[in-house]
């Protein structure tokens, strides 16, 4: 006869990547991500995810697994874990926001956001396109206009490295 004080037997799912890499983890990780627990809800134990590539599943699932455990007693290891984790490329982050706004995993999403938007803090407009790969629409002449015409905008120095 099974004793009361076993333990169950953890549900555990398989996530798919868009690189067809499989990862199990245990449901109560994985159901963080609304995505993944509406899924669950529907009866899924293999979850297909065409818009998550591997190298930011990993990551993610990493993520989930530290904060499914977290306390009160563990909120500075958790922090740690946290600015560990985003300090990344900006490419990399952009592919992580991808990911966990595909997963739905909302104080993720808000951290990383906040990530980039406090690396973008102060940088020019010249060096926040080339952080997100972005060309400038106007030639040499109509930009000159534009910023002589704004120049209070323009006032002030910015942080051209790209960090």
């Amino acid at each position: 006869m099974a004793s009361t004080t076993e333990t169950k037997q953890k549900k555990m799912l398989i996530l798919k990547s868009a690189d067809n890499d499989e990862f199990e983890i245990e449901e109560s990780v994985g159901v963080q991500s609304e995505t993944i627990k509406n899924l669950v809800e529907d009866g899924f134990t293999f979850v297909p995810l065409p818009n998550v590539y591997t190298k930011a599943l990993i990551k993610i699932i990493d993520y989930l697994k530290k904060h499914a455990n977290k306390t009160d007693s563990n909120d500075e290891e958790i922090k740690t874990f946290d600015k560990d984790f985003v300090n990344t490329t900006f490419d990399d982050l952009f592919e992580l926001v991808s990911a966990a706004n595909y997963l739905h995993i909302s104080c993720l999403m808000n951290m990383l956001c906040q990530t980039i938007a406090d690396r973008i803090k102060d940088k020019s407009p010249e060096a926040v396109r080339k952080i997100f790969h972005i060309n400038c629409d106007y030639t040499p002449e109509e930009e000159a206009k534009i910023r002589k015409a704004n120049a209070q905008a323009f006032e002030g120095q910015f942080d051209e490295s790209l960090d």
